[in-house]
């Protein structure tokens, strides 16, 4: 499975990235299907949060590396390279860029609900 993750460059900006989630843990489910997994991780810290229909944040790093899911509305990011993505309603993404100068978030259309679960160090690294 894969996602967008944006991580810190060497020279203090930040881009965007591709990793690839490995779906690589059999699973016996109800019913006699085989199903396959992720290997399974423990998050502590979770929370939702709403953003304003306004919101335009400058150059800001992550607090820490975390799985964001869009609940409703978009979510653009800029990096540092000006590229822009967005993410909408049920779709993830992972905010990396725990140093350097970080990222600019805005609202489209707002406003938006997320989750944030912070990831372990060795979780997607």
């Amino acid at each position: 499975m894969k996602l967008t993750r944006f991580v810190a460059t060497a020279e203090g900006g930040s881009c965007f990235e591709e990793v690839d989630i490995p779906l690589d843990v059999e699973r016996a489910g109800a019913g006699g299907f085989t199903f396959m997994s992720s290997a399974a991780f423990t998050s502590d810290c979770v929370c939702f949060v709403s953003l304003p229909a306004d919101l335009n944040q400058e150059w800001h790093q992550a607090p820490t590396r975390q799985l964001v899911q869009i609940i409703s509305g978009t979510v653009e990011v800029t990096t540092t390279d000006n590229e822009a993505r967005r993410w909408s309603s049920g779709e993830f993404f992972i905010a990396a860029d725990i140093s350097g100068q970080g990222h600019r978030t805005r609202v489209i259309d707002g406003p938006a609900i997320v989750i944030f679960i912070p990831l372990p160090h060795a979780v997607l690294a």
